[in-house]
């Protein structure tokens, strides 16, 4: 079950028609006057930043413009919401492509990031960073775990140390899962190796264009997914998350998964999808302990809440496709029984019964 607070209509990636938002008896009782509750704890969210100190242009397929520069501005309002707010979030979830692809171009990788990074540095709350096809775009793997945007070390990391996927409990009886949606990948995978070789094995099964990052087919068909600029999990770290989400079960834990794909194909376009998302579904369907799955990379975000599950997939909507005159992050708020999303600008306040 799910509902959303407000009045307005929510377009979904579906092709169901878009459903009336409607407040329930039990959150209008709440929000007639009494005392609010206080969340266990509150956590920032933001995705897709992709900033470039370039005009502003249109996208690939010229449906969206992309405000390279402002982004910036628009994460300063982000970290002035979270730093002033009576409560402060614990800790900042950042989904994936700080920074754009073009500043490999222009050479100007480092500094593009240092000025993302030190937006982030001026409000001291913990930043859990999560790697897309843009951080790729711009370094090497190796080059991504010597930087400031590793932050495997402020959870459990998965052993090995060749994998960006971690674990981390902000408080008792509640994990979050980092996932590196790009282990198997023609992106940050060197030529020859065996992650690379799998990923164009896999690819190319789908996919004949000379350019793969032009996905193929047409849009409803789910083999879009197979471009360059997704990724898939590999066996090592689903059997990891597999162990993670079995201890989870066992101890009646809420997990909360983060990617920069999303999974499922109702909170995203079929261009989007993790190349395995069918795998990580059955995985999230075999362990009751996940609550929810939380992405970035569909710049327009989405959202889906799985009936067989009752896990929700929430997509975030994209900072660099947003107007100067709008924003797009949002706080979550965790009480026992449930998430709210206090979303600004483009992102829709969502609450998330947990089953």
């Amino acid at each position: 079950m799910h509902l959303f607070v407000g009045s307005a209509t929510i377009r979904l990636n579906t092709e169901e028609p878009p459903c009336q938002i409607a407040v329930c008896p039990e959150i209008r009782t709440e929000m007639g006057g009494l005392p609010p509750e206080t969340p266990i704890f509150s956590f920032g969210v933001i995705a897709d930043i992709q900033y470039a100190d370039v005009d502003e242009r249109y996208n690939y397929s010229r449906t969206a413009m992309r405000y390279y520069r402002n982004s910036v501005h628009l994460l300063r309002n982000a970290r002035q919401s979270w730093c002033e707010s009576a409560v402060k979030p614990e800790f900042i979830i950042q989904l994936g492509d700080i920074i754009d692809g073009v500043n490999h171009s222009h050479r100007t990788s480092e500094q593009a990031l240092e000025r993302v990074m030190a937006e982030f540095s001026r409000c001291p709350i913990p930043v859990h960073h999560v790697w897309g096809n843009h951080e790729f775009y711009n370094f090497s793997r190796r080059e991504l775990f010597l930087s400031k945007i590793n932050s495997s070390g402020s959870g459990v990391p998965l052993p090995g140390g060749d994998i960006y996927a971690y674990t981390f409990s902000p408080f008792p009886g509640f994990t979050f899962v980092v996932l590196d949606g790009y282990d198997v990948s023609l992106l940050g995978r060197e030529d020859g190796s065996v992650k690379y070789r799998d990923a164009h094995q896999l690819i190319t099964q789908f996919n004949d264009s000379e350019d793969l990052n032009s996905p193929p087919g047409r849009s409803e068909d789910l083999e879009q997914r197979f471009s360059m600029f997704n990724g898939a999990l590999s066996k090592e770290q689903l059997d990891w998350l597999d162990s993670v989400l079995s201890s989870a079960d066992e101890k009646q834990e809420k997990v909360t998964i983060v990617c920069h794909l999303p999974v499922h194909p109702r909170s995203t376009t079929n261009m989007c999808l993790l190349w395995n998302y069918d795998e990580v579904l059955g995985m999230i369907k075999a362990h009751r302990s996940v609550v929810c799955f939380i992405s970035g990379h569909d710049h327009d975000g989405g959202y889906y809440s799985d009936k067989d599950t009752g896990v929700h997939h929430l997509t975030l909507e994209g900072v660099i496709e947003t107007p100067p005159h709008s924003d797009a992050f949002g706080t979550i708020s965790v009480y026992s029984d449930r998430m709210e999303l206090k979303g600004f600008g483009r992102i829709p306040d969502r609450v998330c019964l947990f089953r």
